[in-house]
């Protein structure tokens, strides 16, 4: 799986620990080759010329570093290669010149192929060449080093001397890529080595002890070559498709960068890496060491490991959609994927959480000045003009930054932080932002409520109300609104008012949203296996309709259940109107297709446009609670309410007036042609037991004539 953003083509710049680290290898690799030509004679030469199995050892060589074995979890950046089986069998039938020969050959025709650039080309056919030399000392110290024209074919005894050629090979190619890794990602050796450590020993061991079985062949006829290829293509389409699922869940399609999900898994292991740094001895640096040896406690001063996390939101993107539509927003947004991506230190790791909103993850940090500096370098990659469809774009972002541990000791609530201080960089204009508590508006309280909320959602104190919807024509059940309460263990039944609108500025929503939706699927199912087929609608916010997982959620809870896409409705806010990026979502549309019909609540307290309205895929408008409540008291609202009844069923579309408490509104809706209406007056909300008696009545006894 290529990655559009990856980074290790990226030139090391001269005289740095990576770019000396390149430069010996490479000359070690050039000086291994040299001596292993040296003893290469034209009879050596004629003689592989003849040979048909070295071509065809030559081409299984290059079509294996075109395509790596990859598993979950890599990439075919760091996907072990099937020409390592080809290789090292070149090695043990005629010797290093030839083994070598064919990787480096291999080695650049697949760089060139995949765009790598020359420096990486060079360290790869270097970093082989030099593990390949390594074996080939092995062999040759115990008298059994193969040459073109002195061809060697391994028996039973030899398997011993081969299995320490492969290990030393192994050790050999694994250590020196590793410490290239390491210098890349600003890690410690042992920590990139143990990355993948047991996947390269497994498969090494495979392709490694795969060799012999080749030279075998070989020895016999050219011909049973190709036949030993056939695992190799069963298991590389096998790990193709296990490495594709799972890059899709663990990466935004758009960009190709990691998503939230990802970001939470990294950011985790960041925060765990800093938290056992700062407990392990030493940490108090010479001030520490003073401290051990007697000098007062009081002169150390801790020096924690820190993490930061940046949430960075484009300024006025919504203008670039609006103006030439989403297809050039979507190339922009590719486009600022890959300047983060290559502005950012390597080992850093830059996530797109959804439309306009991108983070980036600093595993170490050194304080809020080395903080500062990365986000002035992301602001100012950005500001570089863009120039797409003839038009020249001047691109900037507002940047909030969150550390570990001055502002937070865990994901949630670093991310929450991080999000206060982005928003306090867009009000003040000021581009970058560092967490501060005194410009939080969030009060100790509403903090302490959303570490609440987060053990509620565990705890499974959240819960769904139902209240019906009656049509105002005949006094049948339209349907049943999903109403959520949390049961708190200390302050009672709370409304949403009381924790949703704190739940919607942090991720804890996309939580709560699964909830509810698999808590009303299940209700629903319950329903219709007692013959009360009703169908029930649940809130939707605008971050749940940027969430492309929504609509996949939804499908395998209907499926699940053998219930209708009809069965269950979304209610969204006219606000989300206002909203591009959700209005014009891969949710919405993946919504439309599935079937499931939305509706749009709150009407009327919008500006939301009649162009958009009618293209939405909505079957009803809710008219909202505050103009029905004042119908009877106020001619103003009789006339919007009217105007509203109206245009709805101009569009096709049904009608419902929410907040209908007494007889007299619901008559005065009836008659303006309203169609149906939910409120006090038709019933109150009902936990799940009392609506399921409710229903069951209703369903019993003959429709009543209406209020």
């Amino acid at each position: 799986m290529k990655d559009p953003n990856n980074t290790r083509n990226t030139a090391p710049r001269r005289g740095s620990p990576l770019w000396i680290y390149f430069v010996v290898v490479i000359l070690l690799g050039i000086a291994a080759c040299g001596t292993a030509f040296a003893g290469l004679t034209g009879a050596d030469l004629d003689a592989l010329a003849r040979q048909p199995v070295f071509w065809i050892l030559g081409c299984f060589i290059v079509f294996g570093e075109l395509r790596p074995i990859i598993t979950p979890g890599s990439t075919e950046n760091n996907g072990a290669t099937t020409s390592t089986t080809f290789a090292f069998a070149a090695l043990l039938y005629a010797g290093l010149p030839v083994a070598a020969t064919l990787q480096v050959v291999a080695v650049i025709t697949a760089g060139i192929f995949r765009g790598r650039t020359p420096h990486r080309i060079a360290f790869n056919a270097a970093q082989y060449t030099l593990s390949l030399a390594a074996a080939q000392l092995v062999l040759a110290l115990a008298g059994d080093m193969a040459t073109p024209t002195r061809l060697w074919v391994p028996d039973g005894g030899d398997l011993p001397l081969i299995a320490l050629a492969g290990t030393v090979y192994f050790c050999a190619n694994d250590t020196l890529v590793g410490s290239a890794i390491a210098l890349h990602e600003r890690v410690p050796l042992l920590k990139a080595l143990r990355w993948d450590l047991a996947y390269q020993v497994l498969v090494h061991l495979a392709l490694l002890g795969l060799a012999p079985l080749m030279v075998v062949a070989m020895d016999r006829s050219a011909v049973f070559v190709p036949l030993i290829v056939l695992p190799f293509i069963a298991v590389y389409l096998n790990a193709s498709v296990s490495v594709r699922r799972e890059h899709q869940a663990l990466h935004d399609v758009l960009t190709g960068l990691p998503n939230r999900k990802l970001l939470t898994v990294r950011t985790e292991e960041a925060l765990a890496e800093a938290s056992g740094a700062d407990k392990r001895p030493g940490r108090f640096g010479r001030a520490g060491a003073r401290a051990r040896r007697g000098a007062p406690a009081a002169a150390a001063e801790p020096e924690h490991r820190r993490a930061g996390l940046f949430l960075l939101d484009l300024d006025r993107f919504k203008e670039v959609n609006d103006t030439l539509g989403h297809a050039t927003g979507d190339r922009l947004l590719q486009l600022v994927a890959h300047r983060l991506t290559h502005s950012v230190r390597p080992g850093d790791l830059v996530a797109r959480l959804g439309g306009d909103e991108f983070a980036v993850l600093l595993p170490t940090v050194r304080d809020e000045a080395a903080a500062r500096e990365v986000a002035a370098r992301l602001r100012a990659a950005l500001s570089e003009p863009v120039r797409l469809d003839g038009m020249s774009f001047d691109l900037e972002g507002s940047v909030g930054i969150a550390l570990f541990p001055d502002h937070a000791q865990d994901f949630e609530l670093l991310l929450q932080r991080a999000d206060v201080a982005m928003y306090n960089a867009k009000e003040g204009r000021t581009g970058v932002e560092v967490y501060s508590p005194g410009k939080d508006r969030n009060s100790p309280d509403r903090l302490s409520v959303l570490g609440d909320l987060r053990r509620a959602i565990d705890r499974s104190e959240l819960e769904l109300f139902y209240q019906p919807k009656i049509s105002l024509r005949d006094d049948q059940l339209v349907g049943m609104e999903a109403l959520l309460r949390w049961r708190h263990p200390d302050k009672g039944l709370l409304e949403p008012a009381a924790f949703l609108s704190i739940a919607e500025q942090t991720y804890l929503m996309r939580s709560i949203t699964h909830y509810v939706v698999e808590a009303a699927l299940a209700q629903t199912a319950a329903w219709w296996r007692e013959d009360l087929a009703v169908q029930v609608a649940v809130n939707a916010s605008g971050r749940d309709l940027l969430d492309t997982g929504l609509a996949e959620m939804i499908e395998e809870g209907l499926l699940a259940r053998g219930l209708p896409a009809a069965a269950l409705q979304l209610e969204i806010t006219e606000r989300i109107l206002m909203n591009e990026p959700a209005y014009a979502s891969e949710t919405v549309r993946a919504l439309a297709e599935l079937g499931i019909p939305l509706s749009l609540d709150d009407f009327g307290t919008g500006y939301s446009s009649l162009v958009r309205l009618k293209r939405l895929p909505v079957e009803e408008i809710k008219i909202d609670s505050s103009f029905v409540r004042r119908l009877t008291g106020s001619s103003d609202d009789a006339v919007i309410i009217r105007s509203i009844v109206d245009l709805v069923r101009t569009l096709g579309l049904r009608s419902v007036a929410e907040g209908v408490e007494d007889p007299q509104t619901a008559r005065a809706l009836r008659e303006m042609g309203c169609d149906a209406a939910q409120g006090w007056h038709f019933g109150r909300p009902m936990d799940a037991a009392t609506a399921t008696d409710w229903l069951r009545r209703r369903m019993e006894r003959a429709p009543e004539p209406a209020a």
